[in-house]
């Protein structure tokens, strides 16, 4: 039996149904064949595939995360021959990213697993109270308009005491 986050540390719970979801992901590549290619290389290959070659920070923001998250994970998508850095024909500073003729050839099996995995979210959905990327959008779209250290702050400020509470969450 697998132990569970104390549901007040938020973000241990997140990177807990993360872990599991990426996991399994992870193991399912491994049967197909796929050892080297990680759940967090799709939102990667998909933006390359929609959008053709970019550059990391275009990349980021394609996918909607840090440049260095970005960076971070074409990086290990060149390790694992996915990607390779070309020069920018209209700028040579800068390199974008490719798919390999490697990832090519792997596109069907990723479309499948893809597919699947979208099934499986699916089925897993109906058996909660609400969808999770549902409750998960909700979350970012309220953060988004109040960031998280602005509520620790207010709450921190409040004379109810909340302030001297270990209720933060994010442990």
């Amino acid at each position: 039996m697998t132990a569970h986050p104390d549901r007040q540390a938020v973000g241990t719970l997140l990177r807990h149904v993360l872990e599991l979801l990426d996991g399994d992901v992870a193991k399912v590549y491994e049967e197909q064949g796929l050892a080297e290619y990680r759940p967090r290389f799709s939102p990667a290959v998909r933006a390359l595939l929609a959008d053709g070659p970019l550059s990391i920070g275009d990349l980021a923001a394609a996918i909607g995360v840090t440049h260095s998250a970005a960076s971070q994970t074409a990086a290990q998508m060149a390790r694992a021959g996915v990607v390779a850095h070309t020069p920018d024909p209209r700028d040579a500073r800068r390199r974008l990213l490719t798919l390999t003729p490697k990832a090519h050839a792997l596109l069907p099996l990723i479309h499948a697993e893809w597919a699947a995995t979208a099934a499986a979210m699916t089925e897993l959905d109906a058996e909660l109270t609400t969808p999770l990327a549902q409750v998960l959008t909700e979350l970012a779209e309220a953060l988004c308009r109040r960031p998280f250290r602005d509520r620790i702050a207010a709450a921190a400020a409040r004379p109810d005491g909340a302030a001297g509470t270990d209720n933060s969450g994010t442990r």
